[in-house]
């Protein structure tokens, strides 16, 4: 098997670390790595499996003889750089929303929808975070049943808007406790001891855009019909790190809670804690610095015919952004895809 050179893009961010972190966690094999960012952060000093690098600024050269480009350094940053990877053979699997609904671009979860990698034209797109958690729920319930309609909530915790949006609730919150001033910046309401039903901006329909985006990349992934009902609610939560969600599916034929418990208790990445008599049942906690999503609360939905809701949460840093795009590296070099 062929080993890679690997940049990772953005090496300096919440993600980028985390990142860093899980290849060496995966065991992923590469001939040469090398830490890029914006100028700004350019010659700090990362160590790394016993060994220094200096992060280089990010500049059309540096992606010279890299095979594969792991990038966390937002939309616009990859837009600049996406023709230099390519235009040099490299692979660009992206974590932000720039490539996401592109025609040509696989939008992938790994263990999810692989055989997508084989279509790459030099792009990979890593789907929303909360949209990452919820593939590897629902692939295995699909693949049995077919599903007729999906309401999704979310609750986002922090470490989804970056760095700045960690520090603003530690912020907030010892200021709210002091009973004094505080002007929030990264969110259009105080996030201390508050629930905000905004992530991203409104659009036209009423939705926001985090909330489309659940829509229309689950149809992408899971290749299902554009007119399949999904709905999704996103709310941002005083939680530092771990999204949790309330899922309500309903499916074409009959299922029962133990069958969907089965089912989830047998599938990759996917762990079912689900005992509410002894008030077992996941938790942003549980998930936290881990890899699994964990599903509980599992029963049949009162409103829907043939429906299950469930509860599931996953740290958002590993399975809504860096494992998953380790993942899809580990894949892209086990089929020889770059």
């Amino acid at each position: 098997m062929r080993k890679p050179n690997i940049a990772i893009l953005g090496a300096t961010g919440v993600v980028g670390r985390e990142i860093t972190k899980i290849i060496d966690e995966l065991g992923i094999e590469f001939n040469e790595i090398k830490f890029l960012s914006s100028a700004k952060s350019a010659g700090k000093k990362l160590e790394f499996q016993g060994k220094t690098y200096t992060v280089e600024e990010a500049k059309p050269e540096s992606f010279d003889g890299v095979n594969i480009v792991l990038a966390s350094a937002g939309a616009s940053t990859s837009k600049i750089f996406a023709p230099e990877i390519v235009k040099r053979g490299g692979v660009l699997v992206d974590n932000s929303s720039a490539f996401r609904m592109e025609k040509d671009v696989p939008l992938v979860i790994a263990y999810v929808n692989d055989e997508d990698l084989r279509k790459h034209k030099g792009i990979i797109a890593n789907p929303n975070c909360s949209t990452s958690q919820l593939m590897l729920v629902l692939k295995p319930l699909i693949d049995k049943n077919p599903m007729k309609r999906l309401i999704v909530s979310t609750y986002q915790a922090v470490s989804g808007a970056g760095l700045a949006a960690i520090n603003e609730l530690t912020d907030n919150t010892k200021a709210t406790l002091a009973n004094e001033e505080f002007e929030n910046k990264c969110f259009k309401k105080p996030i201390s001891f508050n629930v905000i039903p905004q992530i991203d901006v409104f659009l036209d329909n009423g939705y926001t855009k985090e909330e489309m985006k659940v829509v229309n990349e689950t149809k992408k992934i899971l290749h299902l019909p554009q007119d399949l009902p999904i709905s999704c609610t996103a709310a941002r939560v005083p939680v530092y790190n771990g999204h949790s969600e309330a899922v309500d599916i309903e499916f074409e034929n009959p299922i029962t809670p133990d069958e969907v418990r089965e089912i989830l208790g047998n599938s990759f990445g996917v762990k079912v804690i689900d005992n509410p008599d002894n008030f077992e049942y996941p938790t942003t906690r549980d998930a936290s610095g881990v890899d699994p999503v964990f599903v509980g609360r599992i029963r049949k939905n009162l409103a829907f015919n043939n429906g299950i809701s469930l509860w599931c949460v996953a740290d958002n840093l590993r399975i809504g952004a860096a494992l998953n795009t380790v993942r899809i590296c580990k894949k892209l070099i086990e089929m020889d895809l770059y």
